[in-house]
């Protein structure tokens, strides 16, 4: 965590540092986050090529971001609830399910973008 009373580029480079090591923890500890960063690496090319325009583009890769984005909070927070008790809990569940329902909004938005952008192309 960064020390109270930094600013400028030193919170910016410490911020940065606890992103990455965010990033890899996701990656050493979470499946499902290393799933959906390779769904994200076959999308980023898939829609380069695939995209007409720009904009294409933008919303063909934007909920690739957020599926990972998505997939992030999720693990946080059950790393957070894991944290403070292995008991089962009915809030513990319920914010676990929340954060796994997120990831699945996410997804099913994913696909209707996807669709919707290829489905012209694909079909005439």
């Amino acid at each position: 965590m960064a020390k109270p009373g930094k600013t400028g580029l030193s919170r910016i480079i410490d911020a940065t540092g606890y992103s990455f090591q965010g990033l890899k923890a996701a990656w050493t500890n979470e499946a499902a986050f290393r799933q959906e960063v390779m769904l994200a690496l076959v999308g980023l090319p898939l829609a380069f090529w695939l995209a007409e325009t720009k904009y294409d583009f933008l919303w063909l890769v934007l909920p690739l971001f957020l599926v990972v984005a998505a997939e992030l909070t999720n693990s946080a927070i059950e790393a957070a609830v894991d944290r403070i008790s292995d008991e089962h809990h009915y809030l513990s569940g319920r914010a676990k399910d929340i954060g796994s329902a997120l990831v699945f909004v996410c997804l099913l938005l994913l696909g209707l973008v996807w669709f919707v952008i290829l489905t012209p192309k694909l079909f005439g």
